[in-house]
């Protein structure tokens, strides 16, 4: 076998890396056995600590299972793996496209953001409603820059999913925005029914203030699903 040199700073990232892709990229299907740690050390030119710290990340993310008796399975990892593997597979050179992770990534925010609308009507104190309020109005002051309002719309949103006293959705939204799913790659022109529509924000403002939950549920879907571009919809089967 011809070894594979690696760079060698972070080599068991690396190697975590390079063995995560094989498996989303379908190489290593669910139920196959990871390579052996000595032929893996070989191939890529690593000590065998490198590889059992890989193979432990691996198992972290829930891709694959050790066994007691240190046999290794590759596992399904659609069925297996958490929202912290979206961030490999948006780096991934193999497995699901970057533009259907965006799609599905904008899908959830819809479906997250219109139930945290709900409850924050619902839940939100008086003082955090009118500071929502203010945050609507102030978004309507940001202008028609699509980057200006792309800033003060998460502003705004962290507001009600804070409101909405939910740690699951607010960690959620956190990644969401931070970077770990490709949404902040969306170009910001592709979401423009979205930002510009100043109205829409001022109603939901309104509707969260009046605990009007359903009212603020409806429009909450229906603003963040204009940003749900034709082109990455699912087609229609």
């Amino acid at each position: 076998m011809t070894a594979r040199t690696i760079r060698r700073e972070a080599v068991s990232d690396q190697l975590y890396a390079l063995l995560r892709d094989r498996i989303l990229g379908g190489r290593l299907p669910p139920g196959s056995p990871l390579t052996a740690e000595r032929d893996l050390a070989a191939e890529f030119g690593v000590n065998r600590h490198a590889v059992r710290e890989a193979v432990k990340r691996l198992q972290q993310a829930r891709l694959v299972d050790v066994s007691h008796g240190g046999r290794t399975l590759v596992l399904d990892w659609r069925r297996t793996a958490g929202l912290d593997l979206a961030m490999g597979i948006a780096a991934a050179g193999e497995g699901p496209s970057t533009r259907d992770l965006a799609r599905d990534a904008l899908e959830m925010r819809a479906c997250i953001g219109a139930d945290a609308a709900r409850l924050c009507a619902i839940r939100c104190s008086d003082q955090d409603a009118a500071e929502i309020v203010r945050a609507a109005d102030r978004y309507a002051d940001s202008g028609p820059d699509l980057a200006e309002l792309g800033a003060a719309d998460i502003a705004w949103w962290r507001l009600i999913v804070e409101g909405a006293g939910n740690l699951a959705y607010l960690l959620a939204f956190n990644s969401l925005v931070g970077g770990a799913l490709p949404v902040a790659d969306v170009p910001e022109d592709l979401r423009a029914a979205e930002l510009l529509d100043v109205e829409a924000h001022l109603r939901l403002a309104e509707h969260i203030a009046a605990r009007e939950a359903r009212a603020a549920e409806d429009l909450a879907r229906e603003l963040l699903s204009r940003s749900v571009p034709f082109t990455l919809r699912k087609a229609v089967r």
